[in-house]
């Protein structure tokens, strides 16, 4: 691996790091330097919306309120795959996200999912974004 293999590997860690956090703070335009503008995502199998990165950043301000702010990501097992020009990568990181949601008596209780970030990333002026993201449903607990 040389230098700019690894650069390019912590920059895209980081490209996933921003991405929990803005999510978890409810902070969406933070988003903004996660993803190209044209961005592909997909959220069908948790029962999201499947779009352009503008409106699915619409979708999220208008949706994930409902979950709190009360959640905190989780990745492991973060793959990277670079294709032959080495500006482009597949991304692979598995997720945990536990969240606090009301439970309609004036409490909270616990629901969790897991599963797969599939990332395709790119680099791009302001560095590496994704310009396509899969959420892969695995287990849910809780609901």
């Amino acid at each position: 691996m040389d230098l700019q293999e690894l650069s390019d590997r912590a920059e895209i860690n980081d490209v996933l790091h921003r991405y929990t956090i803005a999510v978890d703070t409810g902070e969406w335009d933070r988003l903004d330097n996660v993803f190209t503008p044209d961005a592909q995502i997909d959220y069908s199998e948790t029962g999201g919306t499947i779009g352009v990165y503008p409106e699915v950043k619409a979708w999220l301000a208008e949706n994930l309120p409902a979950f709190s702010t009360r959640c905190m990501h989780s990745l492991a097992q973060v793959v990277i795959n670079f294709a032959n020009t080495r500006d482009e990568a597949r991304v692979t990181a598995y997720f945990h996200n536990p969240m606090l949601v009301a439970d309609g008596q004036g409490g909270e209780r616990l629901v969790e999912v897991g599963g797969i970030y599939h990332h395709t990333m790119t680099r791009t002026q302001f560095g590496w974004r994704s310009k396509k993201l899969h959420e892969q449903l695995v287990w849910t607990r809780g609901f």
